[in-house]
């Protein structure tokens, strides 16, 4: 489930981007695949979702938006969820923790 306390307030103008994308108007399955889909079928059904995508003036404001909100569904801005959850798990990787990145020892003292 996405995490509803990352999503921006209801400002209209946070979500104008929506009113551009070329997914307006196409039917959502396509975008969001049924109880269990898999195999080829899936991977048919993300392509055509990306193509979509590809021609999009909004995809990199659709993308940034699935992975700020950890969307966990669906192909948005051309990012299967596969794809999203990869790219989410390398950006926790190279998270450094905030005394390592200050070159800072532990000294026992607070």
């Amino acid at each position: 489930m996405a995490d509803f306390s990352r999503l921006p307030g209801p400002n209209a103008d946070l979500w104008d981007w929506q009113l551009l994308a070329a997914c307006r108007g196409v039917d959502s399955s396509l975008f969001f695949h049924p109880e269990g889909e898999r195999g080829a079928a899936r991977s048919a059904r993300e392509t055509s979702a990306k193509e979509v995508c590809m021609r999009c003036p909004v995809r990199a404001q659709c993308a940034a938006h699935a992975l700020a909100v950890r969307e966990p569904y669906g192909v948005w801005g051309g990012l299967t969820e596969d794809e999203r959850e990869e790219l989410m798990g390398r950006a926790r990787h190279r998270l450094v923790p905030a005394t390592a990145a200050v070159g800072h020892r532990s000294t026992g003292h607070p």
